[in-house]
Order: C-alpha cells, then sequence, then structure tokens
C-alpha cells in the first residue's frame, strides 16, 4: 500500500502506521498529483516497492469556499488542478501498469456538489467534481477491455478537517446541525463510512460494475 501526500506527511505517516499495525506492508511517498513528472516518480517508486499496481484511489483533494467573484485565476486553476487534473494524470498513469496486467481497480472521490445542485462559495470546487463524475464515465468506457473497473464515489457531508476549514468549533457545530437536518439519516459521515463503500469499488465483489457514480450522502432531500 502507497499513500501518497503532497505536504501533509505526518498524516501520511499515521496511515501507514496503522496499515503495518494491521500487517499491512505500506509506504508514504510524496508529490503534487497536478505536476505530471511527480505523478510519475510516485507511481515508479511504487512499482519499484511493489512491482504492480492493483488498485487506485483518487482522493486528493482541495476546497478553497471562494465565491465566484472573489475567485482568482490562482484559486481556480489550483482546484482543478489538484481535483480534476490530478484524477485525470493519476488515472493515465496507473492505466498504462494496470494495462499490463489486465486488471486493476480505479476509484475516484467527488462529491455530491458534482451534481449540479447549486452550493454558495463553490464553483470551483463543484466544477472540478462534476468533471471527475463525467471522467469516470469515460475513462471507464475506454479502459474496460482490459479488465480495469473504474467507479466513483460521491460523498455529501463528511466530519473532516476538509469540511471544517477555517470555522470555529461553535461555528463547525452550527454547520453541522444545520447538515444534518436536510440529510434524510439525520447525521453527517464519519471517514470510515466512506471507506467501507471505496472498498466495495476496490473489491472484485464490484466486478460487473464500472463507470458508475454512487452518491453517499445520507439521503440528502434536496436530491431525494
Amino acid at each position: 500500500m502507497v499513500v501518497g501526500y503532497e505536504q501533509n506527511r505526518e498524516m501520511a505517516q499515521e496511515v501507514v502506521k496503522a496499515a503495518k499495525e494491521s500487517e499491512v506492508r505500506a509506504i508514504a511517498v510524496a508529490g503534487d498529483v497536478s505536476i505530471r513528472d511527480d505523478v510519475e516518480a510516485m507511481f515508479k517508486t511504487t512499482m519499484q516497492e511493489f512491482g504492480k499496481i492493483d488498485i487506485l484511489v483518487n482522493n486528493a483533494g482541495i476546497d478553497y469556499g471562494t465565491r465566484l467573484l472573489e475567485t482568482t485565476d490562482e484559486v481556480w486553476d489550483r482546484t482543478l488542478g489538484v481535483n480534476l487534473k490530478g484524477v485525470f494524470l493519476c488515472t493515465q498513469v496507473a492505466a498504462r501498469y494496470m494495462i499490463q496486467r489486465r486488471y486493476g481497480k480505479i476509484v475516484n472521490i467527488a462529491s455530491n456538489s458534482g451534481f449540479g445542485i447549486a452550493v454558495w462559495g463553490e464553483a470551483a470546487y463543484a466544477a472540478s467534481k462534476a468533471g471527475v463524475i463525467q471522467l469516470t464515465k469515460t475513462t471507464a468506457f475506454e479502459l474496460g477491455e482490459y479488465g480495469i473497473n473504474l467507479n466513483c464515489v460521491a460523498p455529501g457531508s463528511v466530519n473532516t478537517e476538509m469540511l471544517k476549514g477555517n470555522m470555529t468549533d461553535q461555528e463547525y457545530a452550527q454547520f453541522l446541525d444545520a447538515r444534518k437536518k436536510i440529510t434524510s439519516l439525520g447525521f453527517i459521515a464519519e471517514p470510515e463510512e466512506i471507506a467501507s463503500v471505496v472498498l466495495f469499488f476496490a473489491s472484485d465483489e464490484s466486478r460487473f460494475v464500472t463507470g458508475k457514480t454512487l452518491l453517499v450522502d445520507g439521503g440528502r432531500r434536496d436530491f431525494l
């Protein structure tokens, strides 16, 4: 198992440590998924360490939460670079290795923001995630003949540092209460609940599923 990261080495090492405690061989590799040379180097290291690539989870993502009139070129380019170009680059490089063995599982992480709902201050983020959903369909169509399954998970609100952003604890608690009220199940997901869906798509239990995007949002009411 390879844990990719750009800046948060400490968190990556925590994941590696947890994997090793479960007797899973794991390493952390630094790189920027929006830069081709970095991506090529990350996968080269993976091949050197493990000799194959079975599964790719495109989970890198950023969200500046800026309104349209406040979105600079730099914010737009960086958001699309990480969230969409990063998925393109990692998928392209990984697929070249997977094709050699005619086997592979690729899981992209999008968002319910990519499904056409208007979200305040999410122009760049929503556009990037909508792109991931369509990219999933297209690449699945192209890679299916090589035995590669490619699917997408679109989470709703998940209790993470990214969701909290710069909110204070009190502001975040109020924000979560508001989100719970528009969720049919009445609660906000924890990361593990998204991971279990990713695990399904990464396993052979989903061998006859490809090109699909699954909303995992607790039944958000304005989507029903």
